[in-house]
């Protein structure tokens, strides 16, 4: 019988094809980095993000104000989860977005990183903004007062603070040569309170539930409740991304008004 030869892998072609893969990745990457290829690449999503984000609102709030079932113990009061919970998840998801961009600026140099952290800020500032008034009026017919300084509760609001930081140090070196160099530190120094925010319900006694969803274990709730949940999270991240990309374009083109691509790209607007 002869011998036949079985196909196999070859590991230096496989990893240079894996290489290769991610040469391509890190050059697609990079071409949209770029002042005009970021605003070609990414401006015509803003609408469609738009349009994503308006519809899972319209099926998320209607479902879960108006269909799903009161909890068995809060009753009705719980139906602000559904604006708490999407909220306050993005606004540490965003500053942990500020952080990773914040070293791509200091370290790459990367100007379109500095310009989407600083479009990005005042929007996560809101959302911890509602997550925190959200969760106070959740608190008092929950526990009996709109306030406690609970370890959650507590670096929620320290976070709050280094958002307005973060906002207010892009303001104050908007028109200079360190503009976001100052917010970028505080960014990435700040992302400390990060873990100290998700784990506090471990840590420390506390008043505040534990999360309402775990990669671990099963939801907490029954689908008629965590469904709706499910899709205002999803409302929550379309919108983010359509304003964030908005307001990033937006800064772009103040940022660039002089170079000639915006001039044409204004002077064919009018046009049209």
């Amino acid at each position: 019988m002869s011998d036949i030869d079985l196909p196999h892998k070859n590991p230096i072609t496989d990893s240079e094809s894996g290489q290769g893969i991610l040469l391509r990745l890190w050059n697609g990457f990079l071409q949209t980095v770029g002042m005009q290829p970021f605003y070609e690449t990414f401006n015509p999503w803003v609408k469609w993000l738009a349009i994503v984000a308006a519809i899972l609102w319209l099926i998320g709030s209607i479902w879960g104000l108006a269909f799903a079932p009161p909890d068995y113990l809060q009753g009705n009061s719980y139906r602000i989860i559904f604006i708490h919970v999407p909220s306050a998840s993005l606004a540490l998801s965003i500053y942990l977005a500020l952080a990773v961009l914040g070293v791509i600026s200091l370290v790459w140099k990367i100007k379109t990183a500095s310009i989407v952290a600083q479009a990005a800020a005042p929007v996560g500032l809101v959302l911890c903004i509602v997550a925190l008034v959200t969760g106070a009026i959740w608190g008092k017919p929950t526990w009996g007062a709109y306030w406690v300084w609970d370890g959650r509760l507590t670096s929620m609001l320290v976070l709050a603070f280094l958002y307005v930081g973060v906002v207010a140090l892009f303001h104050a070196y908007e028109n200079t040569a360190n503009q976001g160099k100052a917010a970028a530190i505080l960014s990435i120094i700040g992302a400390v309170n990060l873990p100290i925010i998700k784990y506090s319900v471990v840590w420390w006694n506390t008043l505040h539930q534990g999360s309402t969803f775990s990669l671990t274990s099963a939801p907490k709730m029954p689908p008629s409740m965590y469904m709706p949940l499910v899709i205002m999270f999803f409302a929550f991240c379309f919108m983010v991304a359509a304003l964030v990309l908005y307001r990033s374009c937006t800064l772009i083109l103040i940022r660039e008004r002089n170079k000639s691509w915006v001039k044409a790209l204004i002077a064919a607007r009018i046009k049209s």
